[in-house]
């Protein structure tokens, strides 16, 4: 039993990252599955696919380097926890690194940018902070 599936998924990526692997695969949830898109939009990777498997379906996430093998994900923290949860209202989100990081928000309109929830005046649990 997995308490906490979205620092699973932080930690897989962070692991990825740091053995420069190509992809990395893990359980599909619609939550997961709102992060990778955000990390997409973002720019942080190139594309996420869903593989289809049994019992569990599994999301592919293909990570981006720069041109000369440079890690564009540096640091992914989880913010909310299972035994802390963490909201904040869209006047109270603050740019990360001035602007560098983004912050990725769980909202009543799904899972959204820090930008994105300033544009739609939406606030929600903070998930992550990534730079």
């Amino acid at each position: 039993m997995m308490t906490d599936p979205i620092a699973d998924m932080l930690t897989r990526i962070r692991n990825a990252v740091r053995v420069e692997r190509p992809f990395v695969d893990m359980p599909m949830s619609k939550v997961k599955r709102g992060v990778a898109d955000v990390l997409k939009r973002e720019g942080y990777i190139w594309e996420w696919s869903e593989i289809e498997d049994s019992p569990i379906n599994q999301l592919r996430v293909e990570l981006k380097y720069g041109p000369n093998g440079e890690k564009v994900l540096q640091r992914l923290r989880r913010v909310s926890k299972p035994g802390r949860r963490i909201y904040a209202k869209a006047k109270e989100l603050r740019p990360v690194l001035n602007g560098l990081g983004i912050t990725v928000i769980s909202t009543s309109h799904g899972v959204v940018s820090d930008r994105e929830a300033r544009q739609q005046n939406l606030g929600g649990e903070v998930l992550c902070e990534i730079w």
